[in-house]
């Protein structure tokens, strides 16, 4: 890379960074928690609150993605992370689960990510732009840990509001680095929209690319309405979950950067997307088998290599969307495949809770497992982008 292209990869994976670790911060710890609002007994409302964050990013998605076309990435960022700001000190005051769903949803509508992606994919030539990408799923990854060490020992002092005024605190650093280290947009960055933007939405490969974000997101939320539970039932409890997720991602991330980035690299892009597919739909069945005695070794496992092939898909999926879209709509393109990213949030939140209800824990895992079939079977015949054929 470029002292340029590190700069705009480091400052942009940061802003992602202190919005994702905001995120996160709240999931390990959601369902437990939200059980203490009025109403937080019924699986379906508390899915819901968890996942309408997503319904009001799709929303958002595309029409923010095509303003970043038209008007520049940074002030549709800018504007973007403030209603998210918003949005968290919202749900940070919350009386009960109808105004934390307010808030969660408030937190949706500042749907930056396409507008973040596109830029980076402005300031970023295509054989390193791999790279950038994954360098900004990793750092999504380790906010993930990061979360996964905080909140079970945050919540019990600071509770579920301190948690979302967290979120705040961090979307406003966010904005300082937008505002103060995010190199300039230069004239060529800037893309024209002159073009036919709904072409995005016919052509093959994007909608196999968006298909999959969808379904990689849905079932991710859809899990997180069953592991931490899973966890205490195997004989950890909440404080401790950390002791489970942070080597499973750890090794995760050795595995992803040791042995499958270095694949990609020789050419076998289409083996390592198609085989990190197939590795999660093993684990939502181990899942679904293993829940008459679950052990947390067996959970670890589990995890470690559900771990490895999501974070393998957060980190190949953007780059692959911004090679292959054309380059005047590469931001119309990164918004419907934020938006199918958004919609899966939404749809596991929601979905995942009344699956849990009506056909418990293992139904949940194997309708899981069976979408994540799906997805494997559509996706079978793609191709590599350019910069990964050799």
């Amino acid at each position: 890379m470029t002292p340029a292209e590190r700069r705009s990869t480091w400052s942009l994976a940061s802003i992602y960074a202190l919005r994702m670790l905001g995120l996160f911060l709240v999931m390990p710890v959601f369902v437990l928690e939200a059980r203490q609002y009025p109403g937080g007994d019924d699986a379906a409302l508390v899915g819901l609150a968890m996942g309408i964050y997503g319904l009001t990013q799709a929303l958002l998605q595309l029409p923010l993605g095509l303003a970043s076309d038209r008007l520049g990435r940074k002030p549709v960022i800018l504007a973007g992370l403030a209603v998210f700001v918003a949005g968290s000190f919202v749900a940070a005051w919350a009386p009960s689960l109808a105004w934390l769903v307010a808030g969660r949803a408030l937190q949706g509508a500042g749907a930056i990510s396409a507008a973040v992606t596109a830029l980076l994919a402005d300031q970023t030539r295509d054989q390193v732009r791999t790279k950038s990408m994954a360098l900004i799923g990793i750092s999504i990854a380790l906010m993930f840990v990061l979360s996964l060490l905080l909140a079970p020992m945050l919540a019990p002092l600071i509770g579920l509001s301190g948690l979302f005024a967290i979120t705040g605190v961090l979307a406003l650093a966010g904005m300082a680095v937008v505002a103060w280290v995010v190199p300039a947009e230069t004239a060529g960055h800037r893309r024209s929209a002159r073009g036919d933007w709904r072409q995005v939405l016919t052509h093959p490969g994007l909608l196999r690319a968006d298909l999959g974000v969808f379904v990689l997101h849905a079932v991710q939320v859809a899990m997180w309405m069953a592991i931490p539970a899973l966890l205490v039932q195997a004989g950890l409890q909440a404080p401790g979950h950390w002791k489970v997720y942070l080597p499973a991602v750890v090794v995760s991330l050795l595995v992803m950067g040791g042995f499958l980035f270095r694949l990609e690299r020789r050419g076998h892009f289409r083996a390592v997307y198609l085989g990190t597919i197939a590795l999660m739909v093993l684990v939502q069945l181990g899942f679904a088998a293993s829940l008459q005695t679950p052990s947390l070794w067996t959970l670890g496992l589990l995890l470690t290599l559900y771990f490895v092939g999501f974070n393998t898909q957060e980190a190949s999926q953007p780059s692959l969307v911004s090679q292959i879209a054309p380059a005047a709509q590469r931001g119309a393109a990164l918004g419907v495949y934020n938006t199918l990213m958004s919609l899966g949030i939404f749809a596991g939140g929601l979905l995942g809770g009344l699956a849990l209800r009506a056909w418990g824990v293992t139904g949940l895992f194997l309708a899981g497992g069976g979408l994540t079939l799906l997805w494997l079977l559509l996706a079978w015949p793609m191709t590599a982008p350019p910069s990964s054929r050799r």
